[in-house]
């Protein structure tokens, strides 16, 4: 990677959030996110669907397996789509697996999301039910370190027979994440001994051995988290199974073929596009298939890449980067056009109504970009993260914290969301939890680790991607630097940077210049060598008691769309700063698709009250075309009359939050 800035996260305990608008989502997140999702993984919350998350690790842990084992017990259990599907008289109900495959997964993701609540917010309350939750996960371990509750309790015999449909190693993944940032958090090890000993057990059955299985995960993420396995424990071991993952997948014979899912249409050429398993790694170009498990894949690729400091692997991940943003990116910043494979559809394929842009797909976009972002300091990539953040992360959480979106549309008609079996993934109002629950506790443990996308650093420079409210300390050679940043971000662009060091000092400060912002003003500069690169400027000085202040001139933009997308011709979308915007029938009445906004528009701001939210709404003129009065469904074309109205646009990420109603990003102009 000759040429290339390698740069690192900075540690969450390095780091206090301050900002507005993101403390007051971390704090949603302990008081209220991380108790709601405690109860529904322990299947407490009324009127929502079970979990069976700690039930199944409590089967799993009370199961004795000596004396199964010696009567050759095997549990009668098959799935459906992934879900665990019981025939008549299966045995006691206690001892069932209830759930997803990977029920095991949500565990982790909470444990994570606990973890970075612990390192900012200490509470021995939550740290003693967060010691008693893994306690609970530990007691299900088999000797040889294996730890997945599906195969604990129905079948030891077929673990690891099924890698593209069961999930063990999607759930190693998330174990791993979540225990190596509990012991960060903590100091306690018992669930990252844990995971090093499931890990090891792993390695012993996969590998390029000749009696190892030659497989790789069939939903990624086990790559990603090895290589932070790795860089906690130094255990080479670690980084050599998630390269072997790596290097593996997409090889032919296809891995998976092997495996026993019915007969298999040889003459399909697409089969593996779903798991990114069509070509080996480096010879893709496209994203394609689910798209959560695409860019979990992209984000490992992108470690290994870093660690390895492999260039083609490198090249990669720009290349199906390049593919995603520019082609199969919706402007709220959600991925996967399509409910069929829950995937990405073919390119400029942007559908607004039938969208599916997984809330999971969004954050591991996130993942992706900073990683691309440690390997080269570009300001694209944060932001692409900045939208993601303003957007489908916060909207995929309803304001109060106990409601959700899985899937993340641009237009909803409720009446069709009922009534329309093509829209039914399409939900217009949030959920209280999901059988399938991967997005509530993916958003938790996002929101709650939001500090270590915000800088990055190398020995002498330390990079701000994203403007969030924030303190942070910076070790250099002879004083440690105290930064502090102040923003106004999403609403207002003034942002300052306060710096403060014990002995004045020389390193550089490289501050992101964001993509929509046109103009910007800097005062501070005074004996300062500046140099504007990749969408930084970068700013060299001896550092004492100092203060920037920056102005990013935030002006609302009308958007147009690649004349290649379709759904979005003659229509126009609304952004300021960072933040999409869209129209609500609890502003604008039913019957959205009638509204025109002119080409000219004048803007005007409003605070505005949202379920308690302040927030700034935009309020523009416009038309809503009267209806032709007429007996026929179809009649002779005539001029379209229009009536004045006032438009009234609400951040994106609010929306639903008024009750069930019309909702549309894009609008006729």
């Amino acid at each position: 990677m000759s040429g290339n800035i390698l740069s690192n996260p900075i540690d969450l305990k390095r780091i206090r959030i301050t900002d507005a608008f993101w403390k007051k989502e971390i704090e949603l997140v302990r008081d209220t996110v991380v108790p709601y999702q405690w109860e529904a993984l322990n299947d407490r919350v009324p009127d929502a669907q079970p979990s069976y998350c700690m039930h199944n690790f409590k089967v799993a842990g009370n199961i004795n397996r000596k004396e199964e084992q010696e009567t050759d017990y095997v549990r009668p259990v098959y799935t459906v789509n992934g879900f665990c599907v019981w025939p008549d008289d299966p045995g006691k109900p206690e001892e069932r697996f209830y759930g997803f495959v990977f029920q095991d997964s949500d565990f982790a993701k909470w444990i994570e999301a606990v973890a970075y609540i612990l390192q900012q917010y200490p509470d021995q309350k939550l740290e003693k039910v967060a010691d008693e939750a893994i306690d609970i996960v530990c007691k299900a371990q088999q000797p040889d370190g294996y730890l997945d509750t599906f195969y604990i309790i129905n079948d030891m015999s077929k673990r690891f027979t099924n890698l593209r449909d069961h999930h063990e190693l999607y759930c190693l993944g998330h174990l791993i994440e979540g225990a190596v940032a509990y012991y960060e958090a903590t100091g306690k090890d018992r669930l990252l001994q844990a995971a090093c000993r499931y890990a090891d057990c792993v390695a012993e059955y996969m590998g390029s051995g000749t009696h190892q299985l030659h497989g790789y995960p069939g939903h990624e993420i086990a790559e990603m988290a090895l290589a932070r396995l790795y860089e906690v424990t130094g255990q080479e071991k670690y980084r050599d199974l998630g390269l072997y993952f790596i290097n593996e997948r997409g090889k032919r014979p296809y891995y998976f073929d092997g495996e026993d899912h019915g007969a298999i249409d040889q003459s399909v050429a697409l089969r593996y596009h779903y798991h990114q398993a069509h070509l080996p790694v480096r010879e893709q170009t496209e994203a394609v298939g689910h798209a959560v498990r695409a860019v979990y894949l992209y984000s490992g690729m992108a470690d290994f890449a870093r660690l390895t400091q492999d260039d083609s692997l490198k090249a990669a991940c720009e290349r199906l980067w390049e593919d995603i943003v520019q082609r199969k990116m919706y402007i709220t910043g959600g991925i996967g056009g399509t409910h069929i494979g829950e995937s990405f559809s073919f390119a400029y394929d942007l559908p607004n109504d039938t969208a599916y842009a997984e809330t999971c797909a969004s954050i591991g976009m996130m993942f992706f970009a900073r990683r691309m972002l440690e390997m080269n300091p570009v300001s694209q990539y944060a932001d692409v993260m900045e939208r993601e953040l303003y957007n489908i992360v916060p909207g995929g959480m309803g304001l109060e914290g106990t409601s959700f979106f899985y899937v993340n549309p641009l237009e909803v008609v409720p009446e069709a969301c009922h009534k329309d079996e093509r829209k039914a993934h399409v939900k217009p109002v949030r959920q209280k939890w999901f059988g399938c629950a991967c997005c509530p506790p993916n958003l938790a443990r996002l929101i709650g680790s939001i500090g270590t996308y915000v800088f990055t650093e190398t020995k002498d420079t330390v990079w701000v991607h994203l403007y969030i409210g924030s303190h942070m300390e910076k070790q250099l050679r002879i004083s440690t630097a105290q930064i502090d940043v102040e923003s106004g971000f999403p609403w207002d662009g003034h942002v300052k940077l306060h710096v403060a060091c014990d002995t004045a000092e020389t390193f550089t400060i490289a501050l992101r210049i964001p993509g929509w912002c046109r103009t910007y003003r800097i005062k501070g500069l005074e004996n300062a060598v500046t140099e504007e690169k990749n969408g930084y400027l970068y700013i060299t000085k001896a550092w004492k008691s100092e203060c920037l202040e920056l102005e990013f001139l935030m002006e609302v933009q009308v958007l147009d769309a690649d004349a290649r997308v379709r759904e979005d011709i003659g229509k126009a979308a609304v952004m300021r700063g960072p933040v999409v915007y869209c129209l609500e029938e609890a502003d604008n009445g039913k019957e959205l698709h009638l509204l025109k906004m002119d080409e000219d528009a004048v803007f005007e701001m409003e605070q505005k009250e949202i379920a308690g939210e302040s927030v700034i709404a935009l309020r523009a003129e416009g038309w809503r075309q009267k209806k032709a009065q007429n007996t026929t469904l179809y009649y002779p074309h005539r001029r379209t009359e229009y009536e004045r109205t006032t438009l009234t646009w609400i951040p994106y990420y609010t929306w639903a939050n008024r009750g069930e109603g019309e909702m549309q990003v894009w609008t006729r102009i």
